[in-house]
């Protein structure tokens, strides 16, 4: 797939488009998210695939705003929102091919915000034929942001003062004294009683149902690894690209680079690619039951 593309990507966005965004992402949470935290009526919350994948009005609104927004500012970009593809999961079908394409989560961890918990952000990527090439985890109750452009090589943790540290993941452990997020609840049957089994051989495995908020922690090198539960591009593209940025071995666990056009496997992401081995050993049963690529 990307692997295949015949000749190295331009950058997917200048330094002012990426600017440009990041206002975009700013402006929604504000109008649109922020407002409704801590204030949402029973109305306002429903489920989608199971009891506990809710979407709220704050879900729906700002992505609603952030896609207009976007489409105005790139008007040949493929605009792809986590709540417009589970109305519509055709869109999903133009990510290999799109030369751009943004992919938006409004609310990633809206269980989360929908209880009142802080553990919530937005998540934007941009991809060129399915490889991501700018990624933006945008934290609206401390207005900071995780940003990454594969282009020019930043992995920074930026403020809204103008404050800003390089991200880097942490140093390479043995298993015993790894810690990590595994979703738990995005496994079943038999593979999550396999899944739950690992547990013992780390230092500390547990799960934010915040994929934004898991990705800036190993980013930060607060934590050392993650495994996916599910491929959902608009969860973990741009935390993928964010943390290969800050020094991660980012891979998935049958093999080969990310790509948001996959919708199948598990990600695995790790300090270095000795502990990623480490790993891969360890969840080698996953490889199994993965059902192949996009």
């Amino acid at each position: 797939m990307t692997q295949d593309l015949p000749a190295p990507l331009p950058p997917a966005l200048r330094p002012a488009q990426q600017q440009h965004v990041l206002n975009i992402v700013r402006r929604a949470a504000k109008a649109e998210i922020l407002p409704r935290f801590r204030a949402l009526a029973a109305a306002e919350i429903s489920s989608k695939s199971r009891p506990d994948d809710l979407v709220t009005t704050a879900d729906l609104q700002a992505e609603a705003m952030i896609t207009r927004a976007l489409k105005i500012a790139f008007p040949d970009a493929l605009v792809i929102g986590e709540e417009a593809v589970s109305k519509d999961p055709s869109l999903l079908d133009g990510l290999a091919n799109a030369p751009l394409a943004f992919i938006i989560d409004p609310v990633d961890g809206t269980w989360n915000f929908a209880h009142g918990m802080a553990v919530f952000g937005v998540i934007l990527a941009v991809t060129q034929f399915g490889k991501p090439g700018f990624g933006l985890i945008y934290d609206p109750v401390a207005d900071d942001w995780a940003i990454a452009d594969s282009a020019t090589g930043l992995a920074e943790l930026q403020k809204a003062s103008g404050n800003s540290s390089p991200l880097r993941v942490a140093m390479g452990k043995q298993i015993e004294n790894l810690s990590g997020y595994i979703p738990l609840s995005l496994f079943e049957g038999p593979v999550l009683r396999q899944v739950a089994a690992t547990l013992p051989s780390f230092a500390r495995v547990t799960s934010l149902r915040c994929s934004a908020h898991e990705y800036r922690m190993v980013a930060q090198g607060h934590v050392d690894f993650l495994l996916t539960g599910m491929l959902h591009p608009w969860d973990h593209a741009a935390g993928a690209l964010i943390c290969a940025q800050a020094g991660a071995h980012v891979e998935m666990l049958d093999g080969g680079p990310y790509s948001a056009a996959r919708r199948n496997g598990h990600l695995l992401v790790a300090p270095d690619r000795t502990t990623w081995n480490r790993l891969r050993k360890v969840f080698d049963f996953l490889v199994v039951q993965e059902p192949g690529g996009a």
